[in-house]
């Protein structure tokens, strides 16, 4: 996929509404021809463009006058683990992470709809249901996967994120909020780290990252970070 064959391409614009990350504020969403099938070089080369994947569609901001949400991803290969980082690693040696075929499992989604009440009644994803859940946790394109982690024989966290040629794509975690003391959320993040070494790509993406809004400020805590800024990528100093 070339940037000339990006720009055949048609996307539509949303008309403005609440903004999600910062209030008093609205917002427009550019987003991908739904009829587009997602493949995975279209889905490598939008990503590195600023766009990010919302059940099975493309999108990225189209705010006229608001370059608040910014694309990020980690240098994987450059990244190394603060004292921080290195005992949340360790305390979460226990846990076992296993690929699931789908979320269709009820304890899944009972994980979901808990850490969407505890963690995030404030946000636009409150209150949790099915339908949600459907069209935006569980749809997948022919580059998603799906982790289980588990200590024990119970769930703790899943991790939605996609597999491009270039990068791992971090589409959404979510995991038990009684177990604070996990940090699970950064845990996820380092094993997603581990893994895109493995499979050799050099970036983990962590979606948009916005600098006045509190809910993101723990993405800049892995380093190297680079963000997308007037159509170039850029390293966070």
């Amino acid at each position: 996929m070339q940037p000339e064959d990006i720009q055949k391409l048609q996307f539509y614009q949303t008309s403005s509404h609440a903004c999600s990350y910062l209030p008093e504020r609205d917002a427009r969403t550019i987003f991908l021809d739904p009829k587009v099938p997602i493949s995975k070089a279209l889905y490598s080369r939008m990503l590195t463009a600023g766009f990010r994947r919302s059940g099975t569609h493309l999108y990225r901001p189209g705010c006229e006058s608001c370059q608040a949400c910014m694309s990020c991803r980690i240098q994987v290969r450059k990244f190394t683990q603060s004292r921080r980082f290195k005992r949340v690693w360790k305390r979460n040696q226990d846990l076992t992470a296993k690929p699931l075929k789908d979320l269709a499992d009820p304890a899944i989604y009972a994980l979901y709809c808990h850490y969407i009440e505890l963690r995030h009644a404030d946000g636009d994803m409150y209150p949790p249901s099915q339908e949600q859940y459907d069209n935006f946790i569980d749809a997948k394109t022919e580059t998603t996967q799906y982790f289980g982690f588990y200590a024990g024989s119970q769930l703790v966290a899943v991790s939605v994120m996609d597999e491009l040629d270039h990068a791992l794509s971090a589409m959404y975690t979510f995991f038990d909020p009684d177990q604070p003391q996990r940090s699970l959320g950064s845990y996820i993040i380092l094993w997603q780290i581990e893994k895109a070494l493995r499979l050799n790509l050099p970036y983990l993406y962590l979606g948009y990252w916005v600098k006045d809004c509190d809910k993101m400020r723990y993405k800049t805590d892995f380093r190297p970070l680079e963000l997308f800024v007037d159509h170039r990528w850029v390293l966070l100093t």
